[in-house]
């Protein structure tokens, strides 16, 4: 496979590739700078593995693995938050052992994929599948996206009061509950839509790199929260290009290539320099 592939589809799919591409780099990258500011990056390895054990549970029943993967990810989001608070135990402790079933699930269900747990179907939600994605999810996508930037400007000031200092928020007269959950719910959602393009096991580098890049640069929130699709979808065009140079699972591609990005925004980093 090599760039020609971008000559020789038709219009309308290459059409919605890039706009599928562009869209799953915004719209993670969104989330993921609540997630790397209040230190729940491994809410993206668990809401990952959430999807894809939804997905391959509806795999195994022949069912539609999109909404399988969106119920397992909001499932996991409405488990996290109030065990959280009621167990007083850290989010990292929940969402490790939550990390670990879904796992176990998602390989179980693979077993009971009809043919073959190595079909290209069965594949496609491990590493991600670009050219099956249809424009009904890239319509998904979109409303999602303007969803998710709509919530975040009529509500900047409590998201970010919450994402720098929940406590601090509370003193402030903040509830900061209910955004709190709604930060997790839109990540589980988020996770379902993008699982498409990038898979579930490697979705979370779409959602904690670009916004660890945004970081190295910027301190102001507002900065981080443009700069962070900018780079998300700079980061998921360029893993789509590789991907088509070196036959590789677009997921893959796209998390080598966010990951790279990572290290040379330290390296440039001004933070690090002050340092």
């Amino acid at each position: 496979m090599s760039l020609t592939i971008f000559t020789i589809l038709p219009l309308k799919t290459l059409v919605i590739i890039l706009a599928g591409t562009c869209l799953a780099g915004v719209v993670c990258s969104l989330m993921g700078t609540f997630i790397v500011r209040m230190k729940l990056t491994s809410l993206g390895f668990c809401m990952s593995h959430a999807a894809f054990a939804g997905s391959a549970l509806g795999l195994a029943l022949s069912l539609p693995p999109l909404w399988f993967a969106l119920a397992f990810s909001i499932l996991v989001a409405l488990i996290l938050g109030p065990l959280t608070e009621q167990s007083r135990l850290q989010p990292e402790i929940i969402l490790g052992i939550l990390f670990s079933l879904t796992m176990a699930l998602g390989l179980t269900f693979l077993n009971f994929i009809p043919d073959s747990a190595l079909s290209s179907t069965a594949m496609s939600i491990l590493w991600g599948s670009i050219l099956g994605i249809s424009s009904l999810e890239v319509w998904y996508l979109a409303i999602l996206t303007f969803s998710i930037t709509l919530i975040i400007i009529l509500f900047f000031k409590e998201f970010q009061a919450i994402a720098f200092d929940r406590k601090m928020a509370e003193a402030s007269g903040i509830p900061t509950r209910p955004f709190y959950y709604l930060i997790l719910f839109l990540t589980g959602i988020t996770v379902a839509f993008s699982l498409k393009l990038v898979g579930g096991l490697l979705i979370f580098a779409l959602i904690v790199n670009p916004a660890s890049a945004a970081y190295q640069f910027f301190h102001d929130f507002k900065k981080i929260l443009i700069f962070s699709p900018l780079f998300g979808i700079f980061f998921s065009l360029s893993g789509l290009v590789l991907s088509f140079l070196l036959d590789l699972p677009v997921g893959s591609a796209i998390a080598i290539v966010s990951s790279v990005g990572f290290g040379i925004s330290v390296l440039f980093s001004p933070k690090r320099r002050k340092g």
